[in-house]
């Protein structure tokens, strides 16, 4: 069922072309008048706008074609003459109508066919658009799979801000997918023929970081014998990917800094700062807020990098996921090799789900691509596995339960003290075991040191 819109100065035609429209099981609106169609056009979307080319001795039908098109997501047009003349009919399809008729005898019959070819044009090319787009995500979002809410929440935010500039901080543990996050940042924006420049800003030597970022001019420093770009320059127009900001020279972060703030650049020993237009999209496995408060980082830039944030949670936190993307990369690796395999047995499937994955998702692609490999038919058994992974078992100390064989008290408990005490004892007893560091007592108790750090600051002042 569509909606359509019929425009006639005429009352008897306005009434008959209603009751050919709600034959066809289609909503219809009717308006007498130019300013009336371009109110309803404004107000509502429709698929099809049925028009007069001659609304009154003032009133031009031309002028509803031309706004029924410049809508968003503009409906389907028929044209309407009744002075036996081709000449602004054809006008009115260069101005993007889809259909013309002359009125007559023929009309209801020659109407209700346009209708329906006027509304199923409509509906497949709705139908295309839809395709292109999802294809359009697929192809984007490639790798990016998964099914669990966290990661869910992950690819809705990828989606909602992949077509703006805004500065992007990527936050997770190594091996997470931090790169194709930002990739597809890039792929999704308005620009995503131009470059996408991946930096590691942890393996560029102290020395030459300012360089490699921002390039230099001739006599910069011993050996600059010629003036060079730096990756912003190279990047513009596109994507720089700052992986490992973290690990940004103290010294060097000011100039990120004035970067960010000004969308200016200054080579190394240059004067004149360049202007240049470039998208940032950063990544960390630390967190910046921590390194801040230890004066490791600047706290300015950590906000100016923070506008969005994008969380990745660790392999672990979705498991529900491992399936999803096994399969993934098995067809990917099937293909890239040759090989027939297509599916993966319940037992090795379940090895895999057992398995804690320390490193995360580019673990599982890499042991994916070995079994790939290994598999000697259609199946990856749990044979083709690794060896920590065959003989992996759901870890005791990953489960804790608290028994008590006594009876229930008949009064009750007070459940929110108990889960609270029972919390911080936990808490104190991760923190000894891991000799008061923090970060590793929040790694004993499966928790991200944010998550840590909140719950510890729960207890704060508790027993003195």
């Amino acid at each position: 069922m569509g909606k359509v819109l019929v425009v006639d100065d005429e009352p008897g035609l306005r009434t008959a072309l209603e009751a050919i429209v709600a034959e066809r099981g289609h909503q219809v609106r009717t308006e007498s008048s130019l300013g009336a169609a371009r109110a309803a056009l404004d107000a509502d979307c429709f698929d099809l706008v049925i028009t007069d080319l001659r609304l009154s001795t003032t009133e031009d039908g031309m002028d509803v074609v031309k706004h029924a098109r410049a809508q968003k997501g503009a409906p389907e047009v028929i044209v309407m003459t009744a002075y036996g003349t081709r000449e602004k009919a054809q006008s009115a399809i260069a101005l993007g109508a889809s259909f013309y008729l002359e009125k007559g005898p023929h009309l209801a019959t020659d109407v209700s066919v346009l209708i329906q070819q006027a509304i199923t044009k409509r509906q497949l090319e709705s139908e295309n658009d839809l395709l292109r787009r999802e294809l359009f995500r697929q192809n984007n979002l490639e790798g990016m799979v998964g099914r669990s809410a966290a990661m869910r929440e992950v690819l809705d935010v990828v989606e909602r801000v992949g077509g703006l500039k805004v500065t992007v901080l990527i936050t997770g543990e190594s091996g997470t997918g931090k790169e194709r996050i930002a990739r597809a940042l890039h792929r999704l924006g308005s620009e995503p023929d131009r470059p996408f420049i991946p930096v590691n800003c942890g393996a560029i030597p102290e020395n030459l970081v300012e360089s490699e970022l921002f390039g230099h001019v001739e006599g910069a420093f011993t050996g600059a014998d010629a003036e060079r770009e730096g990756l912003f320059h190279a990047a513009r127009g596109g994507t720089i990917f700052l992986d490992e900001v973290g690990e940004l020279p103290l010294a060097l972060q000011p100039k990120l800094l004035r970067v960010l703030q000004e969308r200016r650049v200054k080579r190394l020993g240059a004067t004149k700062e360049e202007p240049v237009d470039v998208r940032v999209v950063t990544a960390t496995n630390r967190d910046l807020e921590v390194e801040a408060e230890a004066g490791r980082f600047r706290e300015d830039l950590f906000f100016r990098l923070n506008v969005v944030q994008i969380d990745v949670p660790p392999l672990r936190q979705r498991r529900e996921d491992i399936p999803l993307l096994t399969q993934h990369f098995v067809q990917h690796y099937a293909r890239e090799y040759g090989r027939p395999v297509r599916e993966v047995t319940p037992e090795a499937m379940g090895r895999l789900l057992e398995f804690s994955f320390p490193g995360n998702v580019r673990q599982l692609q890499n042991v994916v691509e070995r079994a790939v490999a290994l598999a000697r038919g259609s199946e990856i058994t749990v044979d083709d596995l690794p060896r920590d992974i065959r003989l992996s078992e759901s870890s005791p100390a990953r489960v804790f339960s608290v028994r008590d064989d006594s009876d229930f008290p008949s009064e009750g408990v007070d459940f929110e003290r108990l889960v609270a005490d029972f919390e911080y004892n936990l808490i104190q007893k991760a923190l000894a075991r891991a000799g008061g560091v923090k970060t590793k007592a929040a790694e004993l108790l499966g928790l991200s040191f944010r998550q840590f750090r909140y719950k510890v600051s729960k207890f704060e002042g508790k027993n003195g």
